[in-house]
């Protein structure tokens, strides 16, 4: 494959940095390929192209922390190297976000209306009224939390069945929150210039910058724990490909994956604090 080999570093955990530019370049090819090919349903090819391309990399990099069950037995230990491959997941899912972001500024409305359509949908449906009020947001914030632990259960048993298959999820997420941070920044730029023109360079950076915050303070955690979940499911299947369930390596897989969901669970339960009570105050 023409783009794997020539954007993947043969060490993506050691080059974490370099899936910032992967993530970007693959999600505009993506894009621009949806586009051109198959118009009508874009924001759904999109996706899959992105995703396509991430394959050999995400496969590669799953492989080699399973591999590492093989020969640290410490926990602590292992779990810190499990943030390297970390690390390759959320800058290749960083470099995604930023290309939808940016795609769905610059591009004219029609055709980024077209381009984003399902991510549009999606967001229309999960926008709620949240008042900050912690008598009111008790119910919302359990909706939520439900909500994401489904999220992470998908990431756990795409990656399971399909080995990268929570590469899908992330990168939808990456397309969504894209959306929802352009969609931001189209809106609050259009206010300021009518009502205070452009003059100042000031202006564009308080509404990016008002955005980033708005989704990512409750985006990133909510990113990490399914990355941790994903992560733990494929490192289950590569080592379920190996027959091993009757090894005490096989035993050890399990309690890694385990200590990984665990993480994972408890970074949703502060995601979801963080988007119910602190998210609403950054208007």
């Amino acid at each position: 494959m023409v783009l794997e080999s020539l954007l993947n570093p043969t060490r993506p955990e050691h080059r974490p940095f370099s899936l910032l530019i992967i993530g970007f370049v693959y999600a505009t090819v993506g894009l621009f390929l949806g586009l051109w090919i198959f118009e009508e349903y874009a924001s759904m090819i999109m996706i899959f192209l992105t995703v396509m391309a991430a394959i050999p990399l995400i496969f590669a990099t799953i492989t080699f922390e399973e591999e590492k069950d093989d020969h640290i037995e410490k926990e602590t230990t292992l779990l810190r190297e499990h943030a390297k491959a970390l690390s390759v997941f959320f800058f290749f899912f960083l470099g995604s976000m930023v290309a939808f972001t940016l795609w769905y500024v610059v591009l004219p409305s029609s055709v980024s209306s077209l381009a984003f359509l399902s991510q549009s949908k999606t967001i229309v449906d999960l926008n709620q009224q949240i008042t900050g009020n912690i008598a009111e947001q008790i119910p919302l914030f359990m909706k939520i939390i439900m909500n994401n632990v489904k999220v992470l259960i998908f990431c756990i048993l795409f990656s399971f069945v399909y080995g990268t298959g929570a590469i899908f999820i992330l990168t939808w997420n990456a397309s969504v929150i894209g959306v929802a941070l352009g969609n931001f920044i189209r809106t609050n730029l259009s206010q300021y210039a009518l009502s205070h023109g452009f003059e100042h360079t000031g202006t564009y950076l308080y509404v990016v910058s008002l955005s980033l915050a708005r989704y990512m303070v409750h985006g990133i955690p909510e990113i990490v724990a399914y990355i941790l979940g994903g992560l733990a499911g494929g490192i289950i299947s590569v080592a379920a490909v190996k027959h091993r369930f009757e090894t005490k390596k096989f035993f050890h897989v399990l309690l890694d994956a385990a200590d990984l969901l665990i993480i994972s669970l408890a970074v949703l339960l502060i995601a979801g604090l963080l988007e119910v009570f602190v998210t609403p105050l950054l208007v």
